[in-house]
């Protein structure tokens, strides 16, 4: 399908309404939802002027939540708080339909460091090109700006407005030729995830922290574990500005064996699948409560 086109934003959450709960049911019409929970529950919490808590529970497998557009380069700034507890972890991340991927991940063991990372078509790199960067002020208590700045020829994550890594594009070739650097529109996402499980492997349990203590404090108390989104910020840097009446991002044909090539289409985004089947969600309410409501009458006419 169609990727719908980056468009400039200020996201707040004083409510929910541009977050469609069900995922499975976005059939790719942005006008109506900017955001879907893809796994998991977010709730509210109307605190701050409002945030959104992404939840972990020992059923739900952890939350997920995505961008209904994407970004083929820009400035992304996400105001986030995450969460503490060993085998937990909090992401802040775009991923491309091909799995070009750009990292921001806290492992909840430390709540002083951030780790950024990136990742070109799915492929895990060995070594990883995972960095650390330390001594923030506890990133549970407080809230930080996390900011991926992303252009065709590098790549800057920062921290409350400083850079603490730049990534050269062409620092990623390999003796081969081929630049392996994110460079497909990519759909932002945030995520609460379990990784200190039993069906993890032991380096990720390990890099997580532990296992998760599912009879943390924390969790007894309030039934999950859960992690804060207050912002986000998105600033486009489209290579070439999409020109009016442009509606989406398509795939062409390889430039190259590796590096697919990126147009603009004025092809709509909507999958009338998708559509049908929010449709259908809708008018299974409304047809169980008519059918409901005539078994009422026809139990009290007959």
């Amino acid at each position: 399908m169609p990727e719908p086109v980056c468009q400039n934003a200020n996201f707040t959450f004083p409510d929910l309404s541009r977050v469609l709960s069900n995922g499975t049911y976005f059939g790719g019409n942005v006008s109506a939802y900017d955001w879907t929970v893809d796994k998991g529950n977010v709730i509210n919490t109307n605190s701050s002027g409002g945030e959104l808590a992404m939840l972990l529970t020992e059923t739900n497998g952890g939350t997920l939540m995505s961008s209904t557009r994407y970004v083929h380069y820009g400035q992304i700034t996400a105001r986030v708080k995450t969460g503490r507890w060993a085998g937990v972890v909090t992401a802040f991340i775009t991923m491309s339909d091909i799995k070009d991927e750009i990292d921001w991940e806290f492992p909840g063991a430390n709540t002083t460091a951030g780790q950024s990372n990136y990742f070109w078509q799915g492929l895990v790199a060995e070594p990883t090109n995972g960095e650390t960067t330390g001594g923030l002020t506890d990133t549970f208590s407080n809230y930080h700006d996390y900011t991926i700045d992303w252009k065709p020829d590098s790549l800057t994550w920062s921290i409350d407005g400083t850079a603490v890594r730049t990534l050269q594009a062409s620092d990623t070739k390999g003796p081969d030729g081929v630049v392996r650097y994110p460079n497909t529109p990519s759909r932002i996402q945030f995520s609460i995830w379990p990784a200190g499980i039993n069906s993890s492997a032991a380096g990720t349990v390990a890099w997580a922290g532990g296992m998760i203590n599912w009879q943390d404090p924390d969790y007894v108390a309030a039934g999950h574990f859960y992690a804060l989104v207050q912002s986000i910020n998105i600033t486009c840097e489209d290579p070439v500005p999409p020109a009016a009446g442009v509606t989406s991002y398509v795939y062409s044909t390889n430039a190259s064996a590796f590096t697919p090539q990126i147009n603009f289409s004025n092809a709509t985004t909507i999958n009338a699948a998708g559509s049908l089947m929010e449709l259908g969600g809708v008018w299974g309410i409304r047809s169980t409560v008519a059918f409901v409501v005539f078994l009422g009458i026809f139990g009290v006419l007959f």
